[in-house]
């Protein structure tokens, strides 16, 4: 049978998790927990995503995130993709490196949203890897970003939604010490982790309040009924994006689509656009091979991770050219 489409829609929230293939410890050391936090932010800043809690234990990861575009489909596959394959470069190996589906849970805004932070931040502290006092210095948690304040954390993560929910704390030194106070209250006592509903953070396909339930099931018929999931407008509007950024480029480099059709694939100007392109889009491989005649996708992708590795030079700086001098 056919896997169902995922549930996708502008400014809708995710508890999104998976676990390394068999179960095994996919983070075991810091430098792969690192690799997936700089991916998760890399992909967040792709594709326009708000972020407002993650963690990453030694075998699975847990996301809060939301999409003001629905592209939450696209977003993980290159996040876990592009993470797999660094990690398999890494090690030398082949393969899945997450098992098989990941989950995504759609979630409540407001105090539902709050909740699965909290469950989020208190993951180190329930498997006992770090106390709640400890919490700040564990380095693969956002916790220990979003208590730095605004100017010591990723553009993309965000928190004053769900500090408002909780009792409308601030983001500031004093908000932080009372939801650091908020947590210590939680972890006294099971049974107000129970009652906030721990146990289903990872459950089902919804986490929120009835009514909110009811409103989804009723769109969602609509949306079925009408063979309407949002994949062909999503498809349309971002390939104009990609046309228009790509023009940007072009115009940047003194080039046109007439000279890519002309020039070698491997060009370091071809290089150097689609590197640009996918550093801050979900542009995909394969229309960037038609668009610059680059080749195959996986051509593209080659050229693309030479650029990055700064074994086309050329390229590189030529990229860098772009990522100063294109606005908007």
């Amino acid at each position: 049978m056919a896997r169902r489409p995922r549930i996708e829609f502008a400014g809708a929230i995710y508890h999104v998790l998976n676990r390394g293939n068999y179960r095994a410890d996919l983070f075991d050391s810091a430098g792969a927990a690192q690799a997936f936090v700089d991916c998760l932010f890399q992909t967040c800043e792709r594709l326009g995503w708000r972020l407002h809690a993650y963690c990453v234990m030694r075998n699975h990861y847990h996301l809060a995130v939301e999409t003001p575009q629905a592209n939450l489909v696209d977003g993980i596959h290159w996040l876990q993709s592009t993470f797999g394959n660094r990690f398999n470069r890494f090690r030398g190996e082949h393969g899945r490196a997450f098992q098989g589906r990941y989950q995504a849970i759609l979630v409540e805004p407001g105090l539902h949203l709050a909740r699965l932070v909290n469950y989020i931040h208190l993951n180190p502290v329930r498997a006992r890897l770090v106390t709640l006092d400890q919490l700040g210095q564990f380095r693969w948690s956002s916790y220990r970003y979003l208590t730095r304040g605004e100017d010591g954390r990723p553009p993309c993560l965000v928190c004053h939604d769900w500090l408002h929910a909780l009792g409308k704390m601030p983001d500031s030194p004093e908000g932080w010490r009372a939801y650091h106070d908020h947590l210590a209250w939680l972890t006294a006592d099971d049974r107000r982790q129970k009652e906030e509903a721990f146990e289903r953070m990872s459950r089902g396909w919804v986490y929120g309040g009835e009514d909110f339930q009811k409103n989804l099931v009723t769109e969602f018929k609509r949306m079925m009924g009408a063979k309407d999931w949002g994949g062909a407008e999503v498809d349309e509007i971002n390939r104009v994006e990609w046309t228009r950024q790509l023009h940007q480029a072009l115009r940047v480099l003194g080039r046109d689509l007439g000279d890519a059709k002309a020039e070698t694939k491997s060009a370091a100007w071809k290089i150097a656009a689609a590197a640009w392109l996918k550093s801050r889009t979900n542009v995909s491989n394969r229309w960037l091979g038609e668009q610059l005649h680059m080749g195959t996708p996986d051509a593209v992708s080659r050229y693309v991770g030479e650029c990055a590795r700064g074994e086309r030079s050329e390229a590189q700086s030529l990229a860098k050219k772009l990522t100063t001098r294109v606005r908007g």
